[in-house]
């Protein structure tokens, strides 16, 4: 362990116990997550093609049976920075989905790139109705509407370390974590245990190992298991999320290096000017 973090893990055992130990417990109770490695981590960090497409494989046969993704258009599946499909490949996607369309003939038709990805449910009642009461949310940005908890005075090297994955790594720890409920916690008929919120929720635990069987293309053998599957779902979640990450960061990048040089620039004007006065 590095000094910067046994000075920072001292600090936050001595705030625990200044405070009755309270940081403690709450990482105990839930909420406590265990951060990845991402790809688009970091000031240089960029999407994993190959993890898009097979997030978005996860996506389409399992999470797109209840969850909407409003915001998806086929089209953006083959744009810079994403899963990388062909123009052809998302024409051909797009044809296998039917979308109502009150001026198509019979108030249907084919999807094309443009069309925006299908709903499950027809309204929010009908979603409600299917999962016993509970309305499954959105997809196209929960990725950046979730975070997860972190004790002071960890956050603070967030902003040293560019650390904004939050949200992809909520939805890891929330897949991985459905376990049995410890002694003494009831659990509602309908509701399932999660240690990492620490409590329950109307979601079941939607992926195990060999849930999904990988698509062939990618060269080496990827891990079917509950872990890669949730690291795959949670990384193309957030490229819904932030689909213009990696153009952000390089333009981000450019005018830090328009920054420096002319604030060197306006430092040898300042030089000239002064050395003219003396």
């Amino acid at each position: 362990m590095k000094f910067t973090q046994k000075l920072a893990a001292a600090a936050v055992l001595v705030l625990s116990m200044g405070m009755g130990g309270s940081a403690a417990l709450a990482a105990e109770e839930g909420g406590h997550a265990e951060q990845q490695n991402w790809t688009f981590a970091g000031l240089f960090g960029t999407y994993d093609e190959h993890q898009l497409q097979r997030g978005f494989q996860i996506f389409r046969e399992v999470c797109s049976n209840c969850h909407s993704a409003n915001l998806l258009a086929f089209r953006n599946l083959s744009e810079e920075g994403g899963p990388g499909f062909s123009e052809e490949q998302v024409k051909a996607l797009a044809e296998t989905y039917t979308i109502e369309d009150a001026e198509a003939e019979g108030g249907e038709r084919s999807g094309v790139a443009a069309d925006r990805w299908p709903a499950p449910f027809a309204s929010d009642q009908d979603a409600r109705d299917a999962n016993g009461g509970a309305l499954p949310p959105d997809f196209s940005v929960l990725a950046k509407a979730r975070g997860i908890h972190q004790p002071f005075p960890f956050w603070v090297f967030n902003y040293f370390t560019a650390y904004q994955e939050g949200g992809a790594d909520y939805i890891y720890n929330l897949l991985v974590n459905y376990h049995e409920a410890p002694e003494g916690v009831e659990v509602p008929p309908g509701q399932y245990y999660n240690s990492f919120l620490g409590g329950t929720l109307a979601m079941g635990p939607p992926l195990d190992d060999g849930f999904v069987t990988y698509e062939a293309g990618e060269g080496e053998a990827v891990p079917e298991t509950l872990e890669q599957y949730s690291k795959d779902i949670s990384a193309f979640m957030y490229w819904m999320a932030d689909p213009h990450l990696a153009e952000r960061k390089a333009t981000g990048f450019r005018v830090l290096i328009f920054l420096i040089v002319f604030a060197a620039l306006m430092y040898l004007v300042k030089r000239r000017l002064w050395a003219n006065a003396h």
